[in-house]
């Protein structure tokens, strides 16, 4: 059955591009966005750009958008990230890459689902449960893991809700990536997202369900300004259960 589903310091600004992005922000750094949770991992709201095309009066909207669009850098470390990957790779090289998304959402991509892990792995996934997760919140058993090709991309979608509930937390192994999320109605009102390899980025409300978002590929993936070359990304997801969910 298929599935649906989804360096910073190295980039340099354009200094009269960006000025206006940089005062969109502003007011968002007025967030407790960027302060530590219990355990001590900090949501940065540098990852994000908002386009010079959203209105500058629209600062509420603006502020939804980013607080719904969580992003952790350096999440796992490179251990983990390797322990991880090696406990997927087995499954993820018994399939071949697809070009035939059921519903057009993805192209050059491999995927599965897991329910069980080792040890080591059992403890980096309980913490993104902690982190991106109520304990109220109940989630789907099993992890979906998308791996992506150099050449693969996602392109523009909203999830639907029948697969999963209001959040989605995901943790980005081998490389980065750039996410675009765009009004579904307005697409003036648009934002980049720096997917920076070990991160956790945290999708809910405002963001997934009112805004599209696309991994961009290719001469698309750009961030501030400056090429970022995509090599194969592998993305362990963790969902939360529909609310109909049997």
């Amino acid at each position: 059955m298929r599935m649906t589903f989804c360096i910073l310091r190295h980039f340099k600004r354009k200094p009269m591009v960006y000025a206006m992005l940089r005062r969109h922000n502003s007011d968002v750094n007025q967030l407790k966005l960027n302060e530590p949770n219990a355990l001590g991992f900090l949501s940065d709201t540098n990852y994000i750009e908002v386009s010079p095309s959203w209105p500058a009066e629209e600062s509420e909207k603006r502020m939804k958008a980013i607080s719904t669009m969580r992003i952790f850098p350096n999440f796992v470390t490179e251990e983990e990230e390797a322990s991880l990957l090696t406990e997927v790779e087995p499954q993820l090289k018994k399939l071949r890459y697809e070009y035939d998304h059921w519903d057009n959402a993805i192209e050059g991509y491999r995927e599965t689902e897991r329910e069980s892990w080792n040890d080591r792995n059992t403890a980096v996934l309980n913490r993104i449960r902690e982190v991106a997760f109520s304990r109220e919140t109940v989630l789907l058993p099993r992890a979906h893991v998308l791996d992506l090709a150099a050449a693969g991309y996602i392109k523009p979608h909203i999830d639907a809700v029948r697969f999963c509930g209001n959040t989605i937390a995901g943790l980005c192994l081998l490389s980065s990536a750039v996410m675009r999320l765009v009004h579904e109605t307005r697409p003036e009102l648009q934002l980049d997202a720096l997917l920076e390899r070990r991160c956790l980025y945290v999708m809910s409300g405002v963001a997934r369900y009112e805004f599209s978002h696309a991994v961009l590929g290719g001469e698309h993936s750009v961030w501030r300004g400056e090429k970022l070359p995509r090599k194969r990304r592998v993305a362990i997801i963790c969902r939360e259960r529909p609310s109909d969910h049997d």
